[in-house]
């Protein structure tokens, strides 16, 4: 009984509650004449909302001749005319504010001085060139206050913990209507970093030290610190990172940083459900150690199921001289993979050697392949070894998912000798190339080529792996086509006499795609393509052309796209739905 009374009590107070608000009006109409642009903008967010009470309305008319004449003074007016009109007609009165801006103030002589150490730093030469202080133009208090926030942020950035203004001032003749500004920056010394104090994490303390972008003793820069969080949370060894300066410890100018690291869970566990045009339905499950030793060793288990290609791969991967930008990474694979008309299987052993060096990401690798296929009621089972070499570079500018431009050039080469473990002799090349410009807004082009050559014997051809071949076709080459539907045809005799065409790759590979792209909105945008390309064997090139057109939604991670794309080149041309998700780069 107690519980009903008290939610009765309630519901009567919010009843109570509705309809004191459903009756609440404003008090007072009030309207701004003789302001345009962003004076009356200003002059309107001074001012507020009409008041809706007769205290608030007593409030309002105190006040509301200071308040536009405040927000003109912040434009650099300062010598404004206003007029109030009140009438006084039950239950709303109107107020009119009437205005004349007048004459703006004009900046007179500018003073801004850079003293102490900031004086010769180039980040502060860079701000001072950048002030919105040029004499003869309109003074905008705004600006000033704004430039001032500026001045001392990138003080606190770069480490002027002891700066201040020792002036700072605006002095107004209304008479000439001229300011002259005075702003002086007393910055003392610059401080350094000192010593860097890690709390307990299990990880060996000179593999932290390889991430630290700066030494004991260099200039303090909050950027820098930044990137070093960055950097330490990339790593996939803690799950939060926090460094803080400790000011109020330095000695001598060098302040002491205490790094708090929050270790990442063991082991976790994702699993994925997708679908592409490619290879059908799709599912995952990925199991990662992220720190196995305290050497920062770590593991990863990715095992993949789809009707075209399931597959499993193992990668161990250890830090060699730091633990992002060289690392070495073991892995073994088993997959099955239909190229063309032949089925594969697949088993690898691997090792790669991978290096970051400024932009450029190089590798090198080796790996043990084994390969067996059926072709031609043939079973064909071969083992390679293959050492290669990668280089890669993607530069974009904009959203990651979704940039405004970019190019991205990807190269690899590998080879094989029979003297050296592999079953034939070989050289394999590839590299792809992606290009994003956006020439006008709201228009965006995009270009993709992808070249490769195998080099062997002409009796070898028949020993080629198909995943050393090249086939083309599918979501992420001539989209009008089936997934690897192109390559090198064989004509065959099947048991019953009548003749098979299989398509069993090549030894070339060319394709391009040229993609005109208009937005719609921020998040739709519409596509029209032409996709083109052969894989063929090295005197028999037939180009394959692949007209169509699509639509795309610009999701969290990625262009979710939706395609149509036309055979144009075969004797009888269909259309083929295309659904992809992902950045171009």
């Amino acid at each position: 009984m107690r519980l009903v009374c008290r939610f009765c009590l309630l519901l009567l107070l919010f009843v109570a509650a509705a309809v004191n608000a459903a009756e609440i009006e404003p008090v007072l109409e009030y309207k701004l004449e003789g302001l345009e642009g962003s004076l009356e903008h200003n002059a309107l967010a001074w001012l507020g909302p009409a008041p809706e009470s007769p205290q608030d309305r007593a409030n309002f008319l105190a006040t509301a001749e200071q308040r536009v004449e405040d927000s003109l003074k912040a434009m650099g007016y300062y010598n404004p005319t206003v007029k109030i009109l009140l009438s006084r007609s039950e239950p709303v009165w109107s107020l009119t504010i009437s205005v004349a801006a007048g004459e703006p103030v004009i900046i007179g002589a500018v003073d801004i001085q850079l003293l102490g150490a900031a004086g010769s730093d180039e980040a502060f030469l860079q701000l001072l060139k950048s002030a919105p202080f040029v004499e003869g133009e309109i003074f905008n208090h705004g600006d000033y206050e704004e430039f001032k926030t500026r001045l001392l942020t990138l003080g606190q950035e770069r480490g002027y913990f002891d700066a201040q203004l020792t002036q700072s001032r605006v002095a107004v003749n209304v008479v000439s209507d001229q300011a002259d500004i005075h702003l002086h920056y007393e910055s003392g010394q610059r401080f350094q970093f000192g010593e860097v104090e890690y709390s307990e994490n299990g990880v060996d303390p000179a593999l932290l030290k390889e991430l630290q972008p700066f030494k004991e003793g260099e200039h303090f820069d909050q950027s820098r610190l930044q990137y070093f969080q960055a950097r330490l949370q990339q790593t996939r060894y803690f799950s939060g990172v926090l460094i803080r300066p400790l000011i109020d410890q330095a000695k001598d100018y060098r302040i002491p940083l205490s790094v708090t690291l929050y270790p990442a869970r063991r082991h976790s566990f994702d699993v994925g459900v997708g679908y592409s045009t490619d290879t059908q339905e799709r599912v995952s499950m990925t199991w990662r150690t992220p720190l196995l030793n305290r050497y920062g060793h770590s593991q990863q288990t990715r095992i993949s199921y789809s009707a075209v290609n399931p597959s499993g791969r193992f990668t161990y991967t250890i830090p060699l001289s730091h633990p992002l930008d060289d690392v070495l990474h073991l892995s073994a694979l088993l997959e099955h993979n239909e190229y063309g008309d032949i089925d594969s299987e697949q088993r690898e052993l691997g090792v790669v050697r991978e290096l970051r060096g400024g932009k450029w990401l190089y590798s090198y690798s080796a790996r043990e392949l084994t390969e067996s296929w059926e072709l031609k009621n043939t079973k064909l089972h071969n083992s390679y070894l293959l050492p290669g070499f990668t280089l890669s570079r993607s530069d974009r500018v904009g959203s990651l998912v979704d940039p405004s431009g970019g190019f991205s050039q990807f190269y690899k080469f590998e080879g094989g000798a029979a003297d050296l473990g592999s079953d034939i002799d070989l050289l394999r090349v590839t590299a792809n190339f992606s290009y994003i410009l956006t020439p006008f807004p709201l228009h965006r082009v995009v270009a993709r080529t992808a070249v490769g050559a195998v080099f062997i014997s002409d009796n070898d051809r028949v020993n080629l792996a198909p995943s050393l071949g090249f086939f083309a076709g599918g979501s992420q080459s001539i989209r009008g086509y089936g997934y690897q539907s192109i390559g090198n045809e064989l004509d065959v005799t099947r048991d019953d006499g009548s003749r098979q065409t299989l398509v069993v790759g090549g030894d070339r590979l060319v394709t391009a795609t040229l993609e005109y792209q208009y937005y719609f909105t921020d998040s739709w945008r519409g596509a029209l393509f032409v996709d083109a390309g052969d894989a063929f064997d090295s005197s028999d090139f037939n180009i394959n052309v692949g007209p169509g057109f699509g639509i795309h939604y610009v999701s969290p991670v990625g262009a979710v796209r939706l395609e149509f794309a036309n055979s144009a080149s075969d004797d009888d041309p269909s259309w083929r739905m295309v659904l992809n998700i992902g950045a171009e780069f």
